[in-house]
């Protein structure tokens, strides 16, 4: 073999060897294998996805009910008024009627409230306020004793065609939010389920520990422990706090077990309002208790002293829950199938006004201590 043959056998040191690696590329391999473990990871998180699928949701709700489709609202009825202006138009029409005795424009107004008809004048009737119960009386028998006033096809002045197509975006809107809200819901739920698988896990794995009570500051030691339960002290406890002013006080808790496990839920929101005007002269509240394991949810009224000595409002408070006044220390009892409530006034005032002396509430402070039953 000549030499020239020889060099050409021999590899030139200057070119890549073809049976190694290029190590002047990239290795795009690696970094296939990288993402695919950050998508794996990710996936392994299920709690993350579904709050970027509620964000992701809530984004497009937004855009479409605010951005494309906005909902228009108009010629809304006064039974669609909240409790306080319903009670207003009442008035404004019994003051009108005084003044012009036209009965057919009385009763139209009362129509106009629809199913809050009567409740709303029964309330004016209990809290008459600068009217006159004899004016009062009068217009309750001219509302009675007028034909109903039929209701308008449409607005003057719009055609049917006009109404139709009115009719047909509304529907369309109505569709959209009702999608929306679905979602919402839909996401929502799938979050709680891995959360709450997520906690199952973490209590199989550790040590079960007692919870601590909800408020440090609540007594240990009580009077009367409900008969039948094991444990001197409840299982778990809350204080809920109203201050005068609060016209959207509405306090709920949920209740789980010491391992955490769902049981139900409890809370104390405003019953029942005294006078006209805001602030809201709260003359009761509603304390509940609901049950996972039962078909009902309990409740009782706590009530001031006024509303508890009116026989007029106490009847009517009645139908929501069995009434006991609120006196400071005083407290009472709420059972359902496994859970039982005491719920104890640990502090409360009166506000001062033009109101009856002791009618409502301008300060409560109420403690929710539950047991379960064996």
């Amino acid at each position: 073999m000549d030499q020239n043959q020889m060099d050409q056998n021999q590899t030139d040191p200057t070119q890549p060897d073809p049976t190694q690696p290029d190590q002047t590329q990239p290795d795009q391999t690696q970094t296939n294998q990288s993402a695919t473990g950050i998508v794996q990871e990710y996936a392994r998180r299920p709690v993350v996805i579904g709050i970027i699928g509620i964000v992701v949701g809530l984004a497009l709700g937004l855009i479409i009910g605010w951005g494309i489709w906005p909902v228009q609202w108009y010629d809304a009825a006064p039974s669609n008024l909240h409790p306080g202006y319903r009670d207003w138009w009442m008035r404004m029409s019994i003051i009108s009627y005084g003044a012009t005795a036209d009965a057919a424009t009385a009763k139209a107004e009362y129509d106009a409230l629809g199913k809050f008809g009567a409740d709303t004048l029964a309330g004016v009737k209990s809290s008459p306020g600068n009217i006159e119960p004899n004016l009062i009386t009068q217009y309750a028998a001219a509302v009675s004793a007028t034909a109903p006033v039929p209701a308008k096809t449409s607005a003057p002045g719009v055609t049917p065609t006009a109404a139709a197509t009115t009719g047909g975006r509304s529907n369309l809107t109505t569709l959209l939010i009702v999608m929306c809200v679905v979602t919402l819901l839909v996401g929502a739920a799938i979050v709680v389920y891995f959360v709450l698988q997520g906690r199952k896990r973490t209590d199989i794995s550790a040590p079960t520990t007692q919870m601590p009570l909800a408020d440090e500051t609540a007594p240990t030691e009580w009077a009367s422990v409900p008969t039948g339960t094991s444990e001197q002290a409840p299982m778990v406890q809350f204080m809920a706090s109203y201050k005068g002013g609060d016209d959207l006080f509405d306090d709920s808790f949920s209740i789980d077990s010491p391992s955490g496990e769902f049981l139900g839920e409890c809370g104390v929101g405003i019953s029942e309002n005294i006078g006209v005007g805001v602030p809201k002269k709260v003359t009761a509240f509603e304390v509940w208790l609901f049950d996972k394991n039962d078909i009902q949810t309990v409740t009782k009224v706590l009530m001031s002293a006024h509303a508890f000595n009116d026989p007029t409002i106490r009847q009517k408070l009645e139908a929501k829950g069995e009434p006991f006044q609120a006196n400071s220390g005083g407290q009472t009892i709420l059972e359902t199938a496994t859970l039982r409530l005491v719920a104890r006034v640990v502090d409360m005032a009166y506000g001062q006004g033009a109101m009856p002396e002791s009618s409502y509430f301008d300060s409560l402070v109420l403690e929710l201590a539950i047991w379960q039953k064996q």
